[in-house]
């Protein structure tokens, strides 16, 4: 080891690594990696330390036109006519190649976005569980569904076809499980051309290798690498029938537009301001211990987290003294420690936007109970993207980090009057929103928790802890997008149904 590595541990510690996939040339189309015929590149960014380590083709509209005509072909082949078992059995087997590819799946997922590899470790395995998942729906696909008319004298058979061509545009704060969680259902029937963020386009080249590993047939899933613009290529193509993107609010409404002029299906995931309500009963040692991973996963970096503590004035001090501890006791550091809680913020520009809401904070009256500074870090990480992970107290409704998602490591604690152990002003605050993707409810009295999540205007609430769950339909309200994600709900948003009346 040189006495460049020996004080700069972090670089050691990648130098050593071998990952499949890093300065690359191609795109995936026809079941086979092909040169692409951009001649631009996209570099791909180590956060945690400000290093270019890999790159990958800025496509053209002529990569996106061979995408999505191999997947025309395979559409117009066997793959939509085979049985949902069949369909079923692949999908199995894309588990297992997945699952083979753990570690590679996470040093990339890391490298291209500083998830900790505590989070990054994961990725696998729940990929594997999704997949799985859909493939227990071949039963339900398989079910003749046959309606008789309320009058009687005649029956209606319901059919689901397959829309055709899909186009999967997918976020770079989960760039595995988000990609994953819309390839299992559009497999079903539908073939895919997938197009990554430009950050984060090399891990998904490690799911591209387990499909074809699986023995998939050719066209069935393609791959296209570029800038915003190449997706807005692939969102508008004549050649798609049905969009599904996760992203930010505004990428959402210019993709929601475009479907809308061309008629187009599309699902949209997008932004989130979650709220946590803590009743006044509520048990915080054990708000502590989920604290985590429900309102700053990922370095804030998740669309769902309840980074918004809306906290009761009779435990205000405790509840801000609890989060507080709770955060600044996690590791800040390498996101390829396994001890690492919080990494740096996935891209210099998010770094910016998340340093500027901090600023934002301070300047209105917030007080910053721990943190409140970008990071300064050594053995590598000097010229990394890091913030101090921070809790704002003392934060009111009408501040911009009480409004606007930051998408960082920043929880802000607002309070509200539980006079009389009243939570009406708790709710009201949680629903004065435009956003409506997650939610938490702390309390000791599950049936109380309940009762207050029933109240909240957001499409998933968790009690006393949040996760996702894969057979329950996920997704937003009002500005937190359309459609949903996960379940039979989720895989229906791939069909068109067909009703053939018949006399009886």
């Amino acid at each position: 080891m040189t006495s460049a590595t020996h004080d700069a541990p972090a670089l050691a510690t990648r130098s050593g690594l071998a990952l499949p996939h890093t300065h690359v040339d191609t795109i995936y189309y026809d079941g086979a990696w092909q040169r692409s015929r951009g001649i631009g590149r996209n570099p791909v960014t180590d956060p945690a330390t400000g290093e270019i380590w890999g790159s990958v083709p800025d496509g053209t509209p002529d990569d996106v036109d061979a995408a999505v005509g191999s997947a025309h072909k395979a559409f117009a082949g066997e793959w939509p006519r085979l049985a949902p078992s069949g369909r079923a059995a692949y999908l199995l087997r894309i588990a297992d190649e997945v699952e083979k590819r753990a570690d590679e799946l996470s040093l990339t997922n890391s490298r291209e976005n500083g998830s900790p590899v505590a989070e990054s470790s994961g990725a696998a395995a729940n990929a594997a569980g999704i997949l799985r998942y859909f493939a227990t729906l071949a039963g339900y696909l398989e079910q003749e569904d046959v309606r008789p008319f309320p009058r009687g004298g005649g029956e209606s058979v319901v059919r689901r076809d397959p829309l055709g061509v899909c186009a999967l545009i997918a976020p770079w704060n989960f760039p595995i499980n988000l990609v994953m969680i819309k390839l299992a259902r559009r497999c079903w029937y539908c073939t895919v051309v997938i197009k990554p963020a430009s950050p984060t386009p090399l891990s998904i080249r490690v799911i591209i290798d387990a499909i074809a590993a699986a023995g998939v047939p050719a066209g069935v899933v393609n791959l296209v690498t570029g800038s915003g613009r190449l997706g807005d290529v692939l969102v508008k193509h004549p050649g798609v029938a049905k969009v599904a993107f996760t992203g930010s609010t505004p990428v959402g409404r210019k993709i929601a537009a475009a479907c809308g002029g061309l008629l187009r299906p599309v699902t949209l995931e997008l932004g989130g301001k979650s709220s946590a309500i803590v009743l006044p009963d509520a048990d915080l040692d054990a708000m502590s211990r989920v604290l985590i991973k429900s309102s700053m996963r990922n370095t804030g970096q998740t669309c769902y987290i309840s980074t918004r503590i809306l906290a009761p004035a009779s435990r205000y001090d405790e509840v801000v003294d609890m989060v507080t501890a709770t955060i600044a006791a996690g590791k800040q550091g390498d996101p390829l420690d396994p001890e690492t809680v919080f990494g740096p913020c996935a891209t210099e520009s998010q770094y910016r936007t998340v340093m500027e809401y901090v600023e934002s904070g301070l300047a209105e009256g917030a007080r910053a109970t721990t943190g409140g500074r970008a990071a300064s870090l050594t053995g590598g990480l000097e010229n990394g993207y890091f913030v101090e992970p921070t809790v704002f107290a003392d934060v009111t409704p009408d501040m911009r980090i009480a409004r606007e998602e930051i998408f960082g490591p920043v929880i802000t604690i607002l309070k509200y009057n539980d006079a009389g152990g009243s939570v009406e002003e708790a709710v009201a605050l949680a629903n004065n929103t435009e956003f409506g993707l997650g939610g938490l409810v702390f309390g000791r009295d599950e049936d109380a928790a309940l009762a207050v999540a029933d109240r909240m205007d957001t499409g998933s609430v968790g009690l006393n802890f949040f996760a996702s769950n894969h057979s329950a339909p996920f997704g937003g309200r009002h500005d937190s997008g359309l459609g949903t994600e996960y379940g039979i709900e989720g895989l229906n948003a791939y069909l068109s149904y067909k009703s053939i009346h018949r006399k009886r």
